[in-house]
């Protein structure tokens, strides 16, 4: 892993850490995440409305966020398989312990799988238990425009994530507007059959862990 060095933004509590995984550790996360998708295999939800999302997604951790016509929620099982979802990656603890810390682990981990035309909307995160501890988002594979602005609403700023880039949103941006406006496809080779992945780490129940 290399060092880990955070820069400034233009967004207060908005936090990011460009290049915070080396080649070889993104090269193993991807290993560790391919792994366990036997176990908890990618799937495509669809919106309370009925439409299909463009990315396709899985979870890591106890506690896994799904979305269908019953809404959106945490839920313990995979539910397609009605599986326990796999074991978030010791890696992506460590990180969380490196860069946001705090009393709490994540314990839920969503898996975004982006390949060709897949985006994602702006959207806030605010179906978790506690709406005071971060989210921590790693990008791997594909670069990527993202796109965050005010939680009430107004101006939104956009920036580019590559492979390897990590970032939170914390404090006046936990609730920040945000989203993929697009997938620079082909601009990497890390992930098997190309495109992006997302890995984002939540604090989503309420039990101590």
């Amino acid at each position: 892993m290399s060092a880990i060095l955070e820069v400034k933004t233009t967004v207060e509590g908005f936090r990011l850490w460009p290049a915070a995984l080396d080649a070889q550790t993104q090269a193993d996360l991807v290993d560790a995440v391919l792994a366990r998708l036997g176990e908890g295999p990618f799937y495509r939800p669809q919106t309370p409305g009925g439409r299909p999302f463009s990315v396709k997604m899985s979870n890591f951790g106890p506690l896994g966020w799904v979305s269908d016509r019953g809404g959106y929620r945490y839920q313990a099982t995979h539910p397609q398989t009605g599986r326990a979802w796999p074991d978030i990656p010791p890696v992506l603890l460590a990180l969380w312990d490196a860069t946001v810390g705090g009393p709490r682990r994540p314990d839920a981990c969503l898996v975004n799988l982006y390949r060709q035309g897949a985006k994602m909307g702006l959207h806030q995160d605010k179906d978790e238990a506690d709406l005071g501890a971060p989210v921590l988002s790693v990008s791997l594979g594909d670069a990527a425009m993202f796109r965050i602005g005010p939680a009430q609403g107004g101006r939104t700023t956009g920036l580019k994530l590559e492979s390897g880039d990590v970032c939170a949103l914390t404090g006046p941006a936990r609730l920040a507007r945000h989203g993929i406006d697009r997938v620079m496809e082909g601009s990497s080779r890390l992930i098997p059959g190309g495109g992006r992945l997302n890995l984002t780490l939540r604090v989503a129940g309420l039990s101590p862990r």
